[in-house]
């Protein structure tokens, strides 16, 4: 998008646009979401950033009426196989927060200096900025939404020190963390749930009830659970994370515009989280989004495939239809390879034992490195050796290219779960399976065309 158009959609409050560019005004030094309802300020004292970070790099901060931090990610970083995307996958996985960026770098196969001219010069921000913002967030979530102390919340978040945390927030929200607390609503008489509560921006239409099927077809018990009846279900899992473990709830009904219209673009699921270690807290919501395909872009999607004579039924039908992901990438790839009754027979004799039970949550999935010494033989033995000593490695800043060329080098591994493995594990958007004849103009689109067809029953 050139600037007019950016300034059109301002003006509109054209919500499709959320996290996909930011706007800065000049004259009050505060940025905004393209949506964000106040009075569209005049061109000349507009500027536009493609990141938050990169509009409090320029000196803005954040609006306190739209709260651009809180928008969904932009689609582009899912889409693209390029450094650039890659690397935004990992920020946003907290792999900055835990391992600096010459951690970063490394898992890119660049060096930091490298690293930090893409970034910057695509998004006028390089990764310690990014991660900063990213900070910023997470801080804010925990100061509003916890009774957490705040020197707590300050590592928690990620920062190195309590000052360093006074001063991003103070900078980025222009309050002191004390008034933000203050200032954050209470509901009053009512109960919390137990956890972090938390909003799970998406943007445009949502078909929670696919997705919602999909996990409940698939859930392996003591690992994860889907509860009550269509439309109101709760999805239930544990998360095996850097610093600890997790137990998230993610509810089915949307809030906002769930069904999502012209005029009210897009929504949220409401979660908790509930976690050993605050610090995790980054890394747990990423993957909670990328499961859920929270960050992709269902107009473009549906435009694309909407164009085809076979699948414009389909996508009238089911608008917004998404793309479900993982929540842990090699848990993801054994269940793809041995399917559901299998892993229910892994949790049972290799999961280790959550030390506070769930109800009927007990325990993790088994890490590769505990399945590859318990059943080394064969294609899982194969599998979770190479992503035990990783010389696979399916982590959101993964080369697809490079991992699906590792999968086929193991013995005994198909075209087909390698396949399944790309789209979820991966959370590739544009996987065709093998063998079947589809049209190039699905693409870059073709694992929701897929989605659509098994939808519709025309696939098995």
């Amino acid at each position: 998008m050139d600037e007019d158009t950016r300034y059109e959609a301002v003006r509109s409050r054209d919500a499709r646009f959320d996290g996909e560019f930011f706007f800065a005004v000049e004259t009050t030094g505060i940025y905004c979401r393209p949506s964000c309802p106040a009075v569209t300020p005049r061109r000349r004292n507009v500027r536009f950033f493609a990141t938050a970070a990169a509009a409090q790099g320029a000196g803005f901060r954040a609006c306190r009426r739209c709260r651009p931090d809180a928008v969904p990610g932009s689609a582009e970083w899912n889409a693209r196989a390029d450094v650039v995307g890659r690397a935004m996958r990992l920020i946003a996985d907290g792999v900055v927060d835990r391992e600096g960026v010459a951690g970063l770098a490394g898992r890119l196969g660049y060096s930091a200096r490298q690293v930090q001219r893409q970034l910057t010069a695509e998004l006028g921000a390089g990764p310690v900025a990014l991660a900063r913002a990213q900070r910023a967030h997470t801080a804010r979530v925990l100061v509003q939404t916890t009774d957490l102390p705040i020197t707590e919340i300050a590592f928690a978040s990620g920062f190195a020190s309590v000052r360093q945390f006074n001063d991003t927030v103070r900078e980025v929200y222009a309050s002191t963390p004390s008034e933000l607390r203050a200032a954050a609503p209470r509901q009053r008489g009512r109960r919390p749930a137990a956890g972090i509560p938390l909003r799970l921006a998406y943007r445009g239409p949502y078909q929670a009830g696919a997705v919602f099927d999909l996990l409940a077809e698939e859930a392996v018990p003591g690992v994860e659970e889907v509860l009550g009846e269509p439309g109101r279900r709760t999805y239930r899992r544990t998360l095996r994370l850097p610093h600890g473990t997790g137990v998230v709830a993610v509810d089915e009904r949307a809030g906002a515009s769930g069904a999502a219209s012209a005029a009210h673009p897009g929504g949220w699921l409401e979660a908790r989280l509930q976690l050993t270690d605050p610090r995790d807290l980054t890394t747990a919501v990423g993957r909670l989004r990328r499961l859920f395909d929270l960050d992709a872009d269902p107009y473009a999607v549906d435009e694309r495939l909407g164009a085809d004579p076979r699948l414009a039924p389909l996508v009238a039908a089911r608008r917004g239809l998404r793309s479900p992901g993982a929540a842990d990438a090699d848990e993801a790839a054994v269940r793809a390879l041995v399917g559901p009754r299998a892993s229910e027979r892994l949790v049972r004799r290799y999961g280790k034992a959550l030390d506070s039970p769930s109800g009927s949550l007990t325990h993790l999935f088994p890490e590769p490195a505990v399945l590859a010494e318990a059943e080394p033989d064969g294609t899982l033995g194969a599998l979770t050796a190479a992503l035990a000593d990783g010389a696979l490695r399916l982590d959101p800043g993964a080369d697809r290219d490079e991992a699906q060329a590792a999968l086929l080098a193991l013995p005994g591994m198909d075209a087909g779960t390698v396949a399944e493995i790309r789209t979820r594990a991966l959370g590739d958007p544009d996987v065709a399976p093998p063998g079947r004849d589809v049209p190039d103009t699905w693409r870059p689109w073709r694992s929701y065309a897929l989605r659509h067809l098994r939808a519709a029953g025309e696939l098995d």
